[in-house]
């Protein structure tokens, strides 16, 4: 019993901890082909597009069709049930797809890995709201999102050299089936779906029922102020991040040094989600970490988009990571309190889903590139899309209860 009167259990980070591991395995199913696409595209005979398909288009479709449902049942039946499920699809998908003959049968069984992606991700404010008080919960979001960007790293990361090493795709697949399968095993094993007291003071755990929650989130004006900034932060970090390599190899820069720069990028982030999601709980305050993070991000804009020297690339990319994407849990935070008594995984969702439409900017980066190869006008268009962003914010407030 803490000396406000309610409950912390220290049974949370048992929680936390197999909530994060199985969010990290997904990343490595979903990401797992992009950085080997030219060498898979040989293996299942098609082509490199279609092989990037299986990162963009089934991921994509499964999430705007599921998400609304996803986050309903997350809402009605909790996070153990719901995560449980998605946990099981992964777990007998990524397994299977480890025995796939072709490609279409890749293409299915990744579908079905797919379905399992809203349950996960709609989940993680109502995990924190389950298990911690509201001061902390910025910071455990930004965990969770600490395992996914740690997820993408190593499924960008291990294929290629373990593929140097002589591993068959198709073996890969079936390891990284099995550690997804581990995953969902400690999950259903160690999880719970809520303490047995609430760990916050009583009214604040109160929520209304997912369609009363949704008809009143879609009133609030600040909700879409953040939804507008959720879609332009995860759409130049998804145009950036896909055509990295393209961008900077007119420059005179290597492949190797593409492959530098976009660690550094999830490097970044990764410091960013759990440095300023900290901060931003310790200070009660949202809106101003995201007025930070959104301004900081320009000059990170502008060194990707205008760097010559290898350092400035670098630090850009970093900084860039940190700034735009560290303040990623800040914003799924402050979705969940601006919208109370919504329920949680309906706000989580709700800016889940908007954030997948943004890879429309993909297209548009590729519809922009110069005659010489160059990206620099869609990079400017971005950073132009993030000073947008700093006017919408100044019209947004705090919620009143994350205040001192």
């Amino acid at each position: 019993m803490t000396d406000k009167g309610y409950r912390l259990y220290g049974y949370r980070w048992v929680v936390l901890a197999v909530i994060m591991f199985i969010n990290l395995t997904l990343q490595i199913l979903w990401i797992s082909y992009a950085p080997i696409i030219t060498a898979a595209a040989k293996v299942y005979n098609v082509s490199d597009t279609q092989i990037a398909a299986l990162a963009v288009t089934s991921w994509l479709i499964a999430y705007l069709v599921l998400s609304i449902p996803a986050s309903w049942a997350i809402d009605t039946y909790g996070i153990y049930v719901t995560i449980g499920f998605g946990g099981v699809l992964m777990a007998v998908f990524g397994v299977w797809r480890g025995f796939a003959a072709n490609y279409t049968q890749v293409f299915w069984i990744t579908a079905g890995i797919a379905i399992a992606q809203p349950f996960l991700l709609n989940s993680w404010t109502k995990f924190a709201a389950h298990w911690f008080p509201p001061e902390d919960r910025a910071t455990m979001v930004g965990l969770v999102t600490l395992s996914n960007l740690l997820g993408i790293a190593i499924g960008e990361a291990l294929p290629p050299i373990l593929l140097q090493g002589g591993m068959p795709i198709p073996t890969q697949q079936l390891i990284f089936g099995g550690v997804t399968a581990l995953s969902t095993v400690l999950f259903l094993l160690l999880a719970r779906d809520k303490p047995a007291t609430s760990p916050c003071p009583p009214g604040q755990e109160e929520r209304s029922v997912m369609f009363d929650g949704l008809r009143y989130a879609v009133t609030v004006k600040d909700f879409w102020l953040l939804i507008f900034i959720a879609f332009v932060a995860l759409a130049i970090f998804n145009g950036v991040s896909s055509l990295i390599e393209d961008i900077i190899l007119p420059r005179g820069f290597t492949s190797t040094d593409a492959g530098t720069l976009g660690a550094l990028i999830i490097v970044g982030s990764i410091f960013g989600a759990v440095v300023l999601s900290y901060f931003s709980d310790k200070q009660r305050k949202r809106r101003r970490f995201l007025f930070l993070g959104i301004l900081f991000a320009i000059p990170g804009m502008i060194g990707i988009a205008y760097a010559t020297s290898f350092w400035l690339l670098m630090v850009s990319g970093f900084w860039l990571g940190f700034f735009l994407v560290g303040i990623g849990p800040i914003g799924f935070q402050y979705g969940a309190e601006i919208v109370h008594p919504t329920p949680e995984g309906t706000s989580n969702g709700l800016i889940q889903l908007f954030g997948q439409t943004s890879i429309g900017f993909f297209y548009v980066m590729v519809a922009m590139k110069s005659s010489n190869g160059s990206f620099t006008s869609s990079l400017l268009l971005g950073a132009g899309l993030l000073i947008i962003c700093l006017l919408v914010i100044t019209q947004m407030k705090d919620p009143v209860f994350a205040k001192e």
